[in-house]
């Protein structure tokens, strides 16, 4: 039976190898409930590249660098967004994962010869690598994304110099304004829901990267005037060859599903139960004392009016702090040797101040206070989505400020004040105000004067939950005139984000010799080269900011 038993053991093994065998064992090695990078459709990952992409953007215009720009402001946990004490705490590997999987979108597309999907993926990669190379300088291009093929060069890649990145960037949105030239029914391969930027429209994409032309042509215009004016000139003499962003419904602008924390609007009130990233976020006064100041109507769209306003009244009896119908009255010994804003509708929490938590006479002093005497930001804010919550990566607004600027500078782009004002009117027809329009650019300090400041003043108000946008234009620009508060780390505004210490640990040489070439200035040296305060490419020689 011993015998017996071994025999039939030994059959089974036998026919299990003449089975197998006739197998590749790659083919055995499947994962029937996994997707196939070699055959996968690219419509899998092209939404995880437009959805990440648009919160990367509002994260940083909503958040910090509405700080910096003095959009906003905290009165808790407030170090990041009031003050810059970044300590190299902002990284790019996020970034890099969307353009990963970017760059997958765009070799099966070219696999397939899909070319409205190798058009998308350029116009994503432009904007992506815009990105990174604008809040750091120096980054990996040329050699990133290239892990996978192995080799030390790959997995620590040499950074290409700021000037290169740009340069790259403008000939992908050349290539992609031809990849996206033909009409929608001249495309193999659909893309549909898979868009949640143009549900798979051409045309529409097509606007956009060659509104990014425009973008890129103007950020480089202090270091390269003669390529800027060349470029940005070519574009508005050719419209059919270069057709651009001129309708607010052409805006590229990504909608938030709401169905978890992570697909809505951040610090939204619906998925923090206690309200406090919401709360805590409070208008900054530099941008509402210019709103109240042009009687700019967007201001009731984005800012709540404060809950109770301070009234100082000197008739009052020494000691009244008392509040009745709706307000908080005070006597002037009771405000006095303190700043006190008793506007009646909108109130700023100054920028970059100690104590922020107890400003205008805050009754309570904990970290997102609720204080009832500064504006806190609309009640739409607190909600997961809604209309006008959206990343908004490219606006009709930017489009026309950038050819008003353009024209400004004598370039053939148009005429100043036609793309000044309607810059300004697309703005509030984005935001639901435009009957305010005839009244408002009619207005002392909106009606067109011919200066740059008053361009791009007006650009950085629309850049409201984009703020990275006004940030560049700052640097490159000086406008708007912001000044750093007194708790904050410099006397000056940053310009750009600290190398962070993964990178510094683990590319050390490369990224060693792209600090070496950032520029040290007066508010650097505490920090050395790799500082948010030493000047990158872009900004060398052009005295600018500051």
């Amino acid at each position: 039976m011993k015998n017996h038993i071994i025999r039939m053991l030994g059959l089974v093994v036998v026919l299990s190898f003449s089975v197998f065998s006739c197998k590749d064992l790659t083919e055995l090695n499947v994962n029937p409930n996994g997707v196939d990078p070699t055959s996968a459709n690219p419509n899998l990952v092209l939404p995880t590249v437009l959805t990440e992409a648009g919160k990367a953007f509002v994260n940083l215009g909503y958040q910090d660098i509405a700080g910096v720009m003095q959009h906003t402001q905290k009165d808790g946990w407030t170090g990041g967004h009031n003050t810059y004490e970044w300590g190299g705490s902002q990284s790019w590997t996020d970034y890099y994962n969307i353009l990963r999987n970017n760059q997958y979108v765009y070799d099966r597309s070219v696999t397939l010869n899909y070319e409205l999907h190798q058009g998308i993926a350029l116009v994503m990669k432009s904007m992506m690598f815009g990105l990174i190379t604008d809040l750091w300088g120096d980054a990996p291009y040329s050699a990133a994304l290239k892990g996978a093929e192995g080799g030390s060069a790959n997995t620590f890649p040499v950074y290409d110099s700021q000037e290169a990145i740009y340069t790259g960037i403008l000939a992908d949105l050349e290539k992609a304004n031809t990849l996206l030239s033909k009409t929608a029914a001249e495309y193999t391969g659909s893309v549909g829901s898979a868009d949640i930027y143009y549900q798979g429209n051409p045309v529409k994409w097509r606007k956009l990267a060659n509104s990014l032309l425009l973008r890129y042509y103007m950020r480089i215009s202090s270091k390269k005037p003669d390529v800027a004016k060349a470029g940005i000139e070519k574009i508005v003499a050719n419209p059919t060859l270069y057709p651009l962003i001129t309708a607010v419904a052409d805006d590229a602008g990504m909608p938030f599903a709401g169905n978890s924390n992570d697909d809505s609007w951040p610090a939204n009130a619906v998925y923090d139960a206690s309200a406090s990233n919401y709360r805590r976020l409070k208008m900054c006064a530099t941008l509402v004392t210019k709103l109240l100041e042009l009687k700019d109507p967007r201001i009731g769209v984005w800012a709540n009016k404060v809950q109770i306003p301070l009234v100082v009244d000197e008739s009052l009896p020494k000691g009244t702090d008392k509040i009745e119908n709706g307000k908080r009255y005070l006597s002037p010994d009771k405000v006095a040797g303190k700043e006190v804003n008793t506007h009646p509708e909108y109130v700023g929490l100054p920028p970059g101040i100690i104590g922020g938590a107890t400003y205008n006479l805050s009754p309570t002093a904990e970290q997102a206070a609720n204080n009832p005497h500064v504006s806190w930001l609309n009640d739409i804010y607190k909600q997961a989505k809604g209309t006008l919550l959206k990343s908004r990566l490219m606006t009709t607004a930017e489009v026309r400020f950038i050819l008003a600027e353009a024209a400004l500078k004598g370039w053939a782009a148009g005429d100043a004040k036609t793309h000044y004002e309607a810059g300004v009117k697309a703005s509030m027809d984005s935001w639901g105000v435009g009957a305010g329009y005839n009244a408002y650019i009619a207005g002392a300090g909106v009606a067109y004067n011919g200066t740059q400041k008053q361009i791009i003043e007006q650009k950085w108000i629309s850049s409201w939950t984009a703020a990275q946008e006004s940030w560049f234009d700052y640097r490159r620009t000086g406008f708007p005139e912001l000044k750093a508060g007194p708790s904050a780390i410099r006397k000056v505004l940053p310009v750009r984000f600290y190398y962070m210490l993964d990178e510094r640990n683990l590319n050390k040489t490369n990224t060693e010799s792209a600090m070496g070439k950032l520029e040290t200035t007066a508010y650097s040296e505490a920090d050395g080269k790799n500082s948010p305060w030493s000047k990158p490419w872009v900004l060398q020689g052009t005295g600018k900011p500051w």
